[in-house]
């Protein structure tokens, strides 16, 4: 720990594990080297059997910042982890941890100079520089292989993070801190979302998100992520264009569908929504998912879709998800 680290209290640690022990003890270490220290960290582990409790326990006994480790009775999942961890904290800015990472030392000076900088600021995330098990670099960052481009980044700054996010998740929760507001409004986490991808979205109704360029985290590739980074490589993306895709976009309907009843409920306080644009995007991926078997067929319904201007401001790969809908198998 630096020698001259201050606290701020205002900032809670949500640390979610699942068998972790392999990389564990380095992420926990990068949290006391903070140039300014969080005011408590709390750890829910989620059944693991490999001795991940143990180094937590160790390291609470240790550690300068209080520490609380949480066990889960039965496991719960990566979400619902997440969700009991953030219930438990008490600090006004949440800071979400994966425990294969390692932090930057100052990721939490940087991320709570954007809040206190902008107040209506909702969250806040950064790059990361990808890693592997080793930790070395494998020579690009979280933003380069997400694809954000300069439209996307614009729209952000603009404040219009909702529609670039009801377009595709840009958010990894390795990454970032938000305010309590935003949890309190969220849950329970709806289950067909991924934590991180529900918070941004309720975030971004509510007020500005930010993108920080920076890599403030070391974000570890090793094979067993529960939520991993694939590299967008041009092999891959067309190898995307014949895989059948029916069931994701259903998966996205639903999802949607779900954040537009959220938006009706009094909790949601989400000003900077668009309901009619949720609505189209729910229609939108239900018409990508009922599409007919025959490619022959699609052609017409998918270049109508697309003259509309739907694909571009719904789907998320635009142009490509045309061709992904005309070629795909059913």
């Amino acid at each position: 720990m630096p020698a001259t680290a201050a606290v701020d209290g205002r900032v809670s640690v949500a640390l979610c594990t699942y068998n972790g022990a392999v990389f564990l003890e380095e992420q926990l270490a990068s949290m006391l080297a903070q140039t300014v220290l969080p005011g408590e960290i709390v750890v829910s582990d989620d059944g693991s059997t490999d001795g991940t409790s143990a180094i937590v326990e160790r390291f609470a006994a240790e550690s300068s910042v209080p520490v609380r480790l949480l066990r889960n009775p039965s496991p719960l999942g990566v979400t619902k982890n997440f969700e009991g961890a953030i219930r438990a904290t008490t600090g006004s800015l949440i800071v979400l941890s994966d425990q294969d990472d390692v932090w930057r030392p100052d990721r939490l000076e940087r991320a709570s100079a954007a809040f206190d900088a902008r107040p209506e600021l909702q969250m806040v995330c950064s790059d990361a520089r990808l890693v592997g098990a080793d930790g070395a670099s494998l020579g690009t960052t979280l933003f380069a292989s997400l694809s954000i481009g300069p439209h996307e980044r614009d729209g952000i700054r603009a404040g219009d993070a909702f529609g670039v996010l009801l377009r595709r998740n840009l958010v990894t929760g390795a990454t970032a801190m938000l305010r309590r507001e935003v949890f309190d409004a969220a849950v329970p986490f709806p289950a067909p979302w991924v934590h991180d991808e529900w918070l941004a979205i309720v975030a971004a109704s509510r007020g500005p998100v930010e993108l920080l360029d920076e890599s403030l985290v070391d974000y570890r590739q090793h094979g067993a992520n529960q939520i991993g980074i694939v590299e967008p490589t041009l092999a891959y993306k067309i190898s995307r264009l014949m895989q059948p895709g029916r069931q994701r976009n259903r998966d996205i309907a639903d999802r949607v569908a779900g954040l537009a009843s959220w938006l009706d409920e009094p909790r949601a306080h989400a000003p900077l929504a668009d309901p009619s644009a949720v609505v189209a995007k729910a229609a939108f991926e239900r018409f990508r998912a009922d599409l007919p078997p025959a490619r022959w067929r699609r052609i017409i319904p998918v270049l109508l879709r697309a003259r509309r201007g739907e694909y571009q401001r719904y789907a998320s790969q635009g142009a490509l998800d045309i061709v992904r809908d005309l070629l795909q198998p059913a």
